[in-house]
């Protein structure tokens, strides 16, 4: 059975696939913890499941190349596994036309490959986490390229951080746009702004395109977000695990 382990700027979230189910589960990104830590946390994890010994493979994405080699030796010592990970040399089935390909995320990388498995038609990738990407990828299974923006809760903290008299708001949508309360005001803008973000990105992607695209959203906020913007088309939360199978099974 499969582990699939996405490492992120604030989670690290771990898919299982079994024969019959598929399990998830999110730790923290501590990049104090240690390699030692990190096995502990795993080894506990998976066999309070009853997991641990069912697992065969595994496969790694990571934008925190910092804790990246403590994450893969904490596989091979709970697993007793080699994970591949997603980086040069590893097969995707898409090709990255980037002016230099290996500027690009993995997680933008299995973000498309998963949506692409799925849909096989031009998309556009919306991951809403830490950073805000969108990623094209054209009608025959090509990445084309995207944009990065700063994720709500950067823009929440850094309001916070940089003003004085501004405070961290919690992100949730007001009932108007119009604040009469400076915490409404926030939330407002926050929100609001977001949404405004996403709908001209698309709307400005697919002017670019000149055609049509299937839209599609992932990440760690974008349950916030999804059920107000009519553009989108589907809502995949765990998007980037499935990228990671679908990148796994073209490896072995």
């Amino acid at each position: 059975m499969l582990v699939a382990v996405d490492i992120g700027n604030t989670n690290i979230v771990i898919g299982v696939f079994l024969k019959d189910r598929f399990l998830n589960f999110r730790l923290s990104t501590n990049p104090k913890l240690t390699q030692d830590e990190y096995c502990i946390n795993l080894y506990n994890l998976f066999n309070l499941y009853s997991l641990r010994e069912k697992i065969t493979g595994s496969i790694v994405s990571s934008v925190v190349p910092q804790i990246t080699p403590r994450i893969i030796n904490a596989i091979k010592t709970v697993f007793d596994i080699k994970p591949m990970e997603v980086g040069p040399g590893i097969k995707t089935g898409m090709l990255i036309k980037y002016h230099n390909p290996a500027e690009v995320g993995a997680d933008r990388i299995v973000n498309a490959v998963g949506a692409y498995e799925e849909f096989k038609d031009a998309l556009i990738v919306i991951d809403s986490g830490t950073a805000i990407t969108f990623d094209v990828i054209s009608k025959k299974g090509e990445y084309i390229g995207g944009a990065i923006a700063p994720g709500i809760n950067i823009s929440a903290d850094a309001l916070a951080l940089k003003t004085a008299k501004l405070p961290r708001v919690p992100l949730q949508m007001p009932k108007e746009v119009i604040g009469k309360t400076t915490m409404h005001s926030m939330q407002s803008g926050l929100f609001y702004g977001y949404l405004s973000m996403i709908e001209g990105m698309i709307n400005r992607i697919k002017d670019e395109m000149g055609h049509e695209c299937v839209v599609v959203i992932t990440g760690g906020d974008s349950a916030l977000f999804y059920k107000h913007l009519n553009q989108i088309d589907h809502y995949r939360p765990y998007l980037t695990l499935f990228g990671l199978k679908a990148i796994y099974e073209k490896n072995i």
